[in-house]
Parts: C-alpha cells; structure tokens; sequence
C-alpha cells in the first residue's frame, strides 16, 4: 500500500510533536521524595491531641439511676373499675304544673337547699287560700259551740265537749286542709338536697311537667367513689382502710392514691367477684362518673426488705442481673455487673434476696433503670437529669395504711 508525500509527513511531524512532549514532562516532574514532602506542606493537618482522644474513649454514657430502698414490700391486686358520684340524687315534681324558672345550667356548683327550678304556684296558691278559708270558718263554728262551756266545773266534761265540737265543726279536718295545702304549695320550689353540681337538666321554662317526671340530677363529686370488681379468691387479702392507687384513661400517666372505703360481703354469682369501693379526693371535679379507671390495690405486706425498681432488673446468660452506679464525681462514674437473686416483686419494685452464689445490693446504692440494657461492666455513665437518688419505688412504700 502506498501512501502520499503529504500523508506521511504529516505522521512525521506527529511523532517528532510527541517525542518532544514527553521529553519536556521528564525533564520537569519533580523527584518522589519531592512529591511527598509538597504534598505534606499542602495538606492540612489530621493530629488529634492525646487528651481529647482519652477523652473520646471515656465519654459517658447518659443514663437514669434510683437509690435501692429498704422498705415494706405490697403484694398489689390488680381490678378495673368505673368512677361514681360519692352521692346522687334525682329529684322529681312532686306537684303537677308549668315550669316557670329553671335558676341552674348543668355542671353548675350548687349549695345544700339552693334554690333549682320552679313550678307555677297559681294553684296551689289558690288551694291553701281555700283551706285557709275553710279552717277560719270551722275556727268559728267551734268558739261557737263552746261558747259557754268555761262555765262547767268538771274539766273532763269540759274536754269531751271540745272534741266534740272540733268533730262538729270540722275544725280538725280544716287544720290538716291547711297543712297539706301549705306542703304542696312548698313542692313547687325544687331545692338541692346537698351540695354538690347540677347534672341531667330535664326541663326548660314553660314546659308542662307531671308528677312523678324526674327534672334533675344532683351529685357530689369531692370525694368521689371508684367501684371495682375483685375475684372471690382474692378478696379476703383486702381490708378496709387500706391505699389504693389508680389511673384514668382520660389522664394518661397520672396516678391518683384512695382508700378502700367497703367491701361488699357479697359475692356475684355470675362473675364470681365482690365489689370494692375506694374513695379518693375530687378538688375541682376533674374526675368524672363513669371515667373507667385501672385499680391497684394494697394487699399482702413484707416489711423490711431491699426492694429496686424493676427496670433495674435485667437476664444476661440466662441469669439476672443489674448495674450498681460507682460514683467517680457528683453525676459520673462507672457501672458494676452484679448478678442478683430476686423475690417477690409487685408492678413497680423487686425484691433482691441473699444467695450465696449470687451478689447482693445494700440501701443506698444507686442502680440503673434506664439507658443501661446495652452497657457492660465497668462502662463510663453520668446520671442524666441531675438527681441521682430519683426513687424507682413508689413514694413512702412503707407509709401507714
């Protein structure tokens, strides 16, 4: 194959150009040694102080402790049960008529004898004015059958005389014609029986209303009454008298504390369980009837043992465990891996009992109950949240019952 005189020098003068490219970049590119010192003088610094990586290694984690108490130990029976006004009163027309003023809205706060509702009075204002006409008249009629009768001397003849003539004259009849007159008359003002607030309003001004129809409700809500259902086989472990802690579902991660107030002696056949009633204070009103609450009531007691949260207590290996907090400062310092043997426990506390085989934990030691599930032995932690002895029992387990 031949090629022309301007193809291949072309092709000359490409070589030659590539030839004296490589040559310049030989003769200019600095020596290795010359590259990594440049390249140490550019780039910036990576030294990281000793202090600051100990630092590192020992940062703490943060966690929640509580102190191990020495307290009374309460077996707790678990119930459910609904709020109920501490009293109750519906209040019907004792008269028939026309509702003239309704003094009240519900929920109203109301003193024991205030005044509630009225009912037109027209007649039976007019009836007590008719029987006091007619007692007048017997009144009459009788000082004129006894007109002499202070004349006789025997007193007895003188009483069989006047019962006699109250009987002729009817003055007897008239009187009780007032008196009932009188109370009927009363019935058209309804009253609050006891202080307490107004519930189930049933009636407005101007409506007709019969004897016998309920008009309103009354309740006492402070205290106020929670009735649980508890089974026949643990009722004999509660007595009156005793605390009783609750939640509302209507207060999430609030706890109210009561007293047993009764306890039925009766068993329910069909749900072979007695009713319980515990009474707590109701400030306010905030709890309502009918609020369904979870109930934990005081049952069985052990005193004098060393009791931690049961957040403490963890399983490693199959065997359990909790973290001891070893102060190093005020909030800082270490975990300790102690295996412990528990014993009775309730909902909130454990029970940690002597075993050989096992450690052991003492009152006043603070052990962690939180951020701790994923830590080991001898981990650096600061006590979040500034207190350190933040009981995981419940406030004053051994308080008085």
């Amino acid at each position: 194959m031949s090629f022309s005189k301007t193809t291949l020098g072309a092709a000359t003068i490409a070589i030659i150009a590539l030839l004296l490219g490589g040559g310049i970049y030989l003769r200019l590119r600095p020596a290795p040694a010359e590259e990594e010192a440049q390249a140490a003088t550019e780039a910036p610094s990576l030294e990281v102080p000793e202090a600051s990586l100990a630092s590192f290694a020992r940062r703490a984690q943060p966690v929640t402790g509580a102190r191990v108490l020495r307290d009374t130990l309460w077996i707790r029976i678990e119930a459910s049960g609904r709020a109920a006004a501490f009293r109750r009163a519906t209040l019907s027309a004792r008269v028939s008529g026309q509702v003239r003023e309704v003094a009240v809205r519900e929920n109203d706060p109301v003193d024991p004898d205030a005044f509630l509702i009225q009912i037109d009075t027209t007649e039976y204002a007019l009836a007590l004015a008719r029987a006091t006409s007619t007692l007048t008249k017997a009144q009459a009629d009788y000082e004129q059958i006894v007109l002499f009768d202070d004349e006789i001397a025997d007193p007895e003849v003188r009483a069989e005389r006047a019962r006699v003539a109250r009987s002729r004259s009817g003055l007897d009849e008239a009187t009780v014609g007032v008196r009932e007159a009188e109370l009927k008359l009363s019935w058209t003002r309804v009253s609050a029986p006891f202080a307490g607030r107004v519930a189930e309003l049933q009636v407005v001004p101007g409506q007709f209303v019969a004897q016998d129809v309920e008009l309103v409700t009354i309740v006492e809500l402070d205290p106020i009454k929670v009735e649980a259902q508890v089974l026949e086989s643990e009722i004999g472990l509660l007595e009156e008298g005793r605390r009783a802690t609750m939640t509302f579902a209507a207060f999430p991660g609030e706890t109210f504390t009561g007293r047993v107030e009764t306890i039925n002696p009766v068993i329910d056949l069909e749900t072979r369980s007695a009713r319980v009633t515990v009474l707590l204070p109701n400030p306010g009103g905030r709890i309502k009837p009918g609020m369904y609450a979870s109930i934990s009531l005081d049952a069985q007691h052990f005193t004098e043992r060393i009791l931690v949260p049961r957040s403490a207590v963890l399983e490693r290996d199959r065997r359990t465990m909790l973290f001891v907090f070893n102060e190093e400062g005020k909030e800082v310092g270490h975990t300790e891996w102690r295996y412990v043997t528990t014993g009775l426990e309730n909902n909130q506390v454990v029970e940690i009992v002597e075993n050989p085989e096992t450690a052991m934990v003492s009152a006043g030691e603070i052990v962690l109950v939180d951020g701790h599930h994923f830590l080991g032995h001898g981990a650096a932690v600061q006590i979040a949240g500034g207190d350190a002895a933040a009981a995981g029992a419940e406030p004053s387990a051994g308080s008085d019952r």
